[in-house]
């Protein structure tokens, strides 16, 4: 037996510093299409300190971020295809939302004394711009990337009315109605988001399919006529009242067979696997008063409680850790 687990958790902040410092800096952008640059080019193009990104990028190559050649670095096939911000793919974005709560987890002591937030979630749903500016694109981009695996987990082919709740920036909207031609979506977002989304939807041409309604979707009447109701990654941040509440809310909403789609983080029946579910957790709450991962077993009772039927739940394909639960209002 060797201490190399607990070194690997205490260390494994060095590796995440790392990663965020590198894209913000626009290291692996410089070197995009498979160019390879040496040191000086790369200070140069990112103006930063000499000294300082050559560790910087020594710390890439070692955790294989990036290669070297004498002086000269280059993306590795991985950091190319997701870190560079013109890939089709990058999550370039997407993790500026683990960057932006790094700080947070700093905090996870003052979290156990009070059982409070240590942030305010308003910081990125409206209160600053470029914090929610840049949760908005990260929530896209993550969106987009994770849409190519969900949306052929469903069937929307015979739905004309979609209500996309806390919808976002409206990544899963553009998905759903670029594949079903007949289907139309409605987002219901708070205000600031829903102005980005809007941007992103009419940059896409899909702003004649695809509209939002600005509220709080916890105050907002759902529009009624609906063939089906989806919750991707949102109820995470609601108690499991609130969470019944809307279960009941999206019921009222749809046609008779219409149709409930709860895509999200969970945990098993214990709340303890998968790992990365159990430890998001955590991070929901050091930043959202409710914030939390539900389980399976958790969403399938609200479900059928409220009077859904064929209700499941299954897992997305690996490495996402987010599960999809499905259910029908009977005819």
């Amino acid at each position: 037996m060797t201490p190399k687990k607990i070194m690997d958790l205490a260390n494994a902040f060095y590796g995440s510093a790392t990663l965020f410092t590198a894209s913000d800096a626009g290291v692996f952008k410089a070197l995009a299409g498979g160019k390879s640059l040496c040191l000086e080019e790369i200070a140069e193009q990112c103006g930063v300190n000499e000294r300082a990104i050559r560790l910087l990028l020594d710390g890439c190559v070692a955790v294989e971020l990036l290669s070297k050649t004498g002086n000269c670095y280059k993306n590795t096939v991985e950091a190319e295809t997701f870190l560079n911000p013109d890939s089709p793919v990058s999550l370039a974005k997407s993790i500026r939302y683990n960057r932006d709560v790094y700080y947070a987890w700093g905090k996870l002591p003052q979290f156990l004394e009070s059982g409070e937030p240590v942030e305010r979630p308003s910081l990125h749903l409206g209160e600053r711009d470029d914090r929610t500016r840049a949760f908005a694109l990260s929530m896209f981009e993550r969106a987009y990337s994770m849409g190519q695996a969900v949306i052929p987990m469903l069937d929307l082919s015979k739905c004309k009315t979609l209500l996309d709740v806390g919808g976002g920036p409206g990544a899963y909207s553009m998905l759903c109605v670029s594949k079903w031609k007949q289907l139309s979506s409605t987002v219901i977002e708070l205000p600031a988001i829903a102005a980005i989304a809007n941007e992103l939807i009419a940059e896409r041409g899909l702003d004649d399919r695809v509209k939002t309604i600005p509220g709080s979707y916890v105050d907002t009447e759902f529009p009624v006529g609906q063939d089906a109701v989806n919750f991707f990654g949102v109820l995470h941040q609601e108690s499991p009242q609130t969470i019944l509440d809307l279960c009941t809310k999206a019921f009222d909403a749809l046609n008779p067979g219409g149709q409930i789609n709860i895509m999200d983080m969970m945990t098993d029946e214990t709340r303890t696997a998968p790992a990365f579910s159990a430890l998001f957790a955590l991070n929901m709450a050091l930043t959202k008063e409710a914030g939390w991962v539900f389980s399976d077993v958790d969403v399938i009772g609200w479900l059928k409680s409220v009077g859904f039927v064929d209700c499941n739940v299954q897992p997305l394909p690996e490495p996402m850790p987010h599960w999809l639960a499905m259910a029908r209002k009977p005819i």
